[in-house]
């Protein structure tokens, strides 16, 4: 089995990290961040994550994982190097901010004294693979005894151990059929349970990321869309989406309407889809992905719309309970989270605001303090003249609306995600509210 190292220990490094040790191989993270190479070490998730401290406890304890800053001992000890660092967007622009990419990979070249392969994971523009190549082989000592290969990953936040030990495909893009071989190599528990393997080119494996992950947000924002519709015709956007999804064409996954899409993946990627296109030349071809975000920040304002409509039309002085901060359940990211910016902008529009979060209220206040923070959701929502579920946790679907109904000054709510059971919440007195319902 081929020694792995993973350079990046954030949210995909160290799932990456920690389920390959599991599955049996030996496993180096690399990290600037001393502090979280220190965390990680000690056992020590530093994000949430379901299942992934326990099996970090067990990887450390098999002896088979390890975490360093030293680029150097990295380049000795590993034969496959994953790349797993992060590519935001670029401030001022949509372009991905490639920094991050470039600064590891170069590190990482000047200790690789013998063939070994480097693979990217991150998601990056059309190109960059090829341009890293060039890059790895003039730095590298071992010169093009080194190759490189793209390998997409595909987490969903919440099922990432699942994602990573038992997923639904592998994309290899590689140059060479040694460079297959050793991806081959390194994933071999996983291909042994049958996972279907897409061997293509460089171009294709980056691709396929952006393209899934466009076409994830293209089906949000069109039910968001009919949502709109159905609000200005009177009818039903969960009925229209229950009719829809029995046309197995169509597919009822991701056919949900509500709050829209966030989180660190979707926005920012077709973001930097749409600018690396452009500088293609190809722009035109993908254009339909500028109204797919329009309409998904269009669904931000339009649940503040509907609180300020139950409560009469000022906001000023208006106590709100925001239940939810994390862009989905199962998650701390709060990364454009449309649940906090529904929370800061009723905020700023007069409302005093209480926010609670199951996992991710460290991370809220971090980026949000002008807001407030309760202890449970029934203490946010003590004395509220309106309650709205902005993240579909299993704890918010399951309140009991007539025991809420003791605790709020008025039985108002707003269910931003389509959670909730409409009869149930209004057979207690509730006002309830959601897009695209009359």
């Amino acid at each position: 089995m081929p020694r792995l190292t993973v350079i990046g220990t954030g949210y995909l490094g160290a799932t990456h990290a920690i389920c390959m040790a599991v599955l049996g191989y030996e496993v180096l993270g690399v990290d600037v961040d001393a502090a979280k190479v220190e965390r990680l070490a000690s056992g020590e998730v530093p994000f949430f994550e379901p299942g992934l401290p326990e099996l970090l406890v067990k990887a450390l304890e098999s002896g088979r994982l390890r975490f360093t800053t030293s680029f150097a001992e990295a380049g000795d000890f590993g034969d496959v190097h994953f790349v797993c660092v992060g590519t935001p967007q670029r401030p001022g622009s949509y372009a991905a901010d490639m920094r991050f990419v470039d600064g590891a990979v170069t590190e990482l070249s000047h200790f690789l004294h013998r063939r070994a392969l480097v693979v990217g994971k991150s998601t990056v523009p059309i190109g960059t693979a090829a341009r890293l190549t060039d890059m790895v082989q003039r730095l590298a000592p071992a010169g093009e005894q080194v190759e490189l290969a793209w390998n997409p990953e595909f987490l969903r936040e919440g099922y990432a151990v699942d994602d990573t030990m038992k997923p639904d495909r592998l994309v290899f893009g590689v140059s060479s059929p040694w460079a297959e071989e050793q991806l081959r190599a390194a994933y071999a528990p996983v291909l042994a349970q049958g996972t279907p393997v897409v061997v293509t080119d460089l171009a294709t494996s980056e691709l396929v990321k952006v393209a899934a992950n466009a076409f994830l947000a293209t089906k949000i924002s069109y039910i968001n869309a009919m949502a709109e519709v159905c609000e200005g015709t009177g009818a039903d956007v969960r009925d229209l989406a229950a009719a829809l999804a029995y046309d197995d064409r169509i597919g009822g996954r991701f056919l949900k309407p509500g709050l829209g899409f966030g989180g660190g993946c979707l926005p920012k990627d077709i973001r930097a889809f749409l600018h690396r296109a452009e500088e293609l030349g190809v722009g035109q071809a993908v254009s339909f992905l500028r109204e797919v975000d329009d309409i998904n920040k269009r669904r931000r304002a339009r649940t503040v719309d509907l609180v300020r409509e139950l409560v009469g039309g000022e906001l000023d002085g208006v106590r709100v309970a925001a239940l939810g901060a994390a862009f989905k359940p199962n998650s701390d990211d709060v990364r454009d989270a449309p649940a906090l910016d529904v929370a800061s902008t009723l905020q700023k529009a007069g409302a005093t605001v209480r926010v609670f979060d199951p996992a991710a209220m460290d991370n809220a206040r971090r980026t949000h303090p002008e807001l407030s923070y309760g202890q449970s959701a029934m203490d946010v929502t003590r004395d509220a003249d309106v309650v709205v579920l902005l993240t579909e946790w299993a704890e918010f679907r399951e309140i009991d609306p007539v025991v809420l109904a003791g605790v709020v000054a008025h039985r108002r709510i707003v269910d931003g995600r389509h959670a909730l059971d409409a009869g149930q919440w209004r057979a207690a007195g509730w006002e309830y509210r959601a897009l695209g319902r009359p």
